[in-house]
């Protein structure tokens, strides 16, 4: 007699929830987008311009490096959201977020000259590939089917007798 027994693949994945996947995600975003400004340092006369005082075309102030302090924020505010928000309100912040990080994203490569176009195409290329999952994501977040009461009443009255 021949007994067969189904043995565990040791590398069978588990489903991950939609709100740890929306975390890595913004997570890899916030790395991202730090490197990129990290690296952007070393392009010829960047930190020459900040050591005078320009970022851009803009002149270096209490209000713009506010302004760019929130706007760094919000992917890392993301990461945690991502993990806390209930699943509806959870849903339309990243969907919302992900939308407006699209064009902002794509702002880097305004006004850079085509030496840089590897440099843009990619890190930009990246980042619009990550929202498009957090987009992705958030827009087939799973839906519990709903139960009618009658129904949810029904069941629990058979529960009780069994």
């Amino acid at each position: 007699m021949t007994i067969r027994t189904t043995t565990p693949n040791p590398l069978d994945t588990p489903s991950v929830p939609v709100q740890v996947k929306l975390a890595a995600a913004w997570t890899s975003f916030m790395f991202l987008y730090a490197y990129v400004d990290v690296l952007n340092f070393y392009k010829p006369g960047v930190v020459d311009d900040i050591l005078a005082g320009v970022v851009f075309e803009f002149d270096v102030s209490p209000t713009l490096l506010t302004v760019f302090l929130v706007t760094v924020s919000i992917p890392a505010l993301m990461v945690m959201l991502a993990i806390m928000l209930p699943a509806r309100v959870n849903r339309a912040t990243n969907l919302v977020v992900a939308s407006l990080l699209v064009p902002y994203s794509m702002f880097n490569a305004v006004g850079e000259s085509w030496d840089w176009a590897f440099f843009y195409g990619i890190s930009i290329g990246l980042e619009l590939l990550i929202l498009a999952f957090i987009l992705r994501s958030a827009w087939a977040w799973p839906r519990t089917p709903a139960v009618s009461a009658g129904s949810a009443a029904t069941d629990q009255r058979q529960g009780r007798r069994g």
